[in-house]
């Protein structure tokens, strides 16, 4: 029998560090982290985003990351600490979980999401002219 997504996620968050809405927040005033929006580009229109968070939808994360890709965008070095976050941390977990695998050193993810930010009463920015 094969696993099921609810048994991947719980494997990945098992094998990366989850950090709470304070954490992240506590990181991005220090400012040396790069935050990682994985959604969508209709989920972010639609609920917005963290707003220093450079987007990159799910399905592009590895080639963007991949320093060796072509694809390979400047934002994304693998020894940076990096935080990943999607609506409610399952994309997120396993994303980390990836990019331990590409060599990633420092990443982790918002476990609860872009859902757990905005239920602290974090802010988030709308930003339509911006690239997905």
């Amino acid at each position: 029998m094969s696993d099921s997504v609810k048994q991947l996620v719980a494997r990945a968050r098992d094998r990366v560090r989850n950090l709470s809405v304070a954490e992240v927040a506590e990181a991005l005033e220090t400012g040396a982290v790069t935050l990682v929006d994985l959604r969508e580009p209709d989920e972010v229109r639609r609920e917005g985003s963290i707003p220093e968070a450079v987007r990159a939808p799910r399905g592009m994360l590895e080639f963007w990351a991949d320093p060796g890709s072509p694809y390979h965008r400047e934002e994304f070095d693998p020894s940076a600490p990096t935080i990943l976050y999607c609506a409610s941390g399952g994309r997120s977990a396993l994303a980390a979980s990836t990019l331990q695998e590409l060599g990633y050193t420092d990443v982790s993810h918002l476990d609860g999401g872009l859902t757990a930010w905005k239920a602290d009463g974090r802010p988030v920015t709308f930003r339509p002219g911006d690239p997905s």
